[in-house]
């Protein structure tokens, strides 16, 4: 029997119970930093440093974490359904969990890219430093998609939330874009549920349902729903 297609959209709440801080927008800052300053190109092309040293602690803070309920249950689904997670999140601990199938949109802290050519990625676990290069000989960058940049990931996104059997959205405040279209993408039909405690208004989306919980909590919940009713 083919497995149903579990698609699920995960953003920085999906990791805040693994003690990694959210991102908020709201007041301009990211860890005590402008968002322009290490978060963009101009940023790093005016202090490539202190982009460099902010990710350096974000790497390492990210090592230390360990993955979470919510993350494991989205593991443990994949014995039910056919699991893809497509998730915001630059940390690993999707697939440390267990995950087979994940896609980062918006890149990853464990790996670091050629700024000469963008298809020159490497596993990078420790600090990175102005003086190292590619095999080009050009410096590294993290491996992050920065404020103004491409999402090169969207359009596989799309394509696979429009292939889901039953879609989740799960810690995302869907407010950046473009991953925040994605939901649209999903077929009108297709059962689909919002996890987070403080829900994001949405308005339009057919079949929608609404938990108000934070991952750890509300993934749990609706998988041993999904297990009573295919048991």
């Amino acid at each position: 029997m083919t497995k149903k297609k579990l698609v699920v959209l995960s953003g920085a709440g999906m990791s805040a119970e693994s003690g990694i801080p959210t991102f908020r927008a709201s007041d301009g800052l990211w860890e005590n930093h402008n968002i322009e300053d290490v978060a963009s190109p101009e940023g790093w092309a005016r202090n490539p440093r202190l982009v460099l040293d902010f990710y350096n602690q974000r790497r390492q803070q990210i090592r230390r974490a360990e993955s979470n309920d919510g993350h494991r249950c989205l593991a443990a689904l994949e014995d039910l359904f056919s699991v893809q997670i497509i998730t915001q999140n630059i940390d690993d601990l999707h697939e440390r969990a267990g995950s087979a199938n994940v896609l980062h949109l918006h890149g990853e802290i464990l790996k670091v890219r050629s700024t000469l050519d963008e298809q020159l990625i490497y596993d990078w676990t420790e600090d990175l430093q102005l003086t190292d290069r590619c095999a080009k000989g050009s410096p590294l960058r993290p491996h992050i998609v920065w404020f103004g940049e491409a999402v090169p990931m969207i359009e596989r996104a799309a394509r696979l939330v429009m292939g889901a059997d039953l879609l989740v959205v799960v810690g995302t405040s869907l407010a950046v874009y473009p991953a925040a279209s994605l939901l649209r993408y999903a077929p009108p039909g297709i059962p689909k549920y919002l996890v987070d405690p403080n829900l994001p208004a949405v308005s339009g989306v057919p079949n929608l349902q609404r938990i108000a919980q934070t991952a750890a909590l509300g993934l749990p919940l609706l998988a041993a729903t999904w297990r009573k009713e295919m048991a």
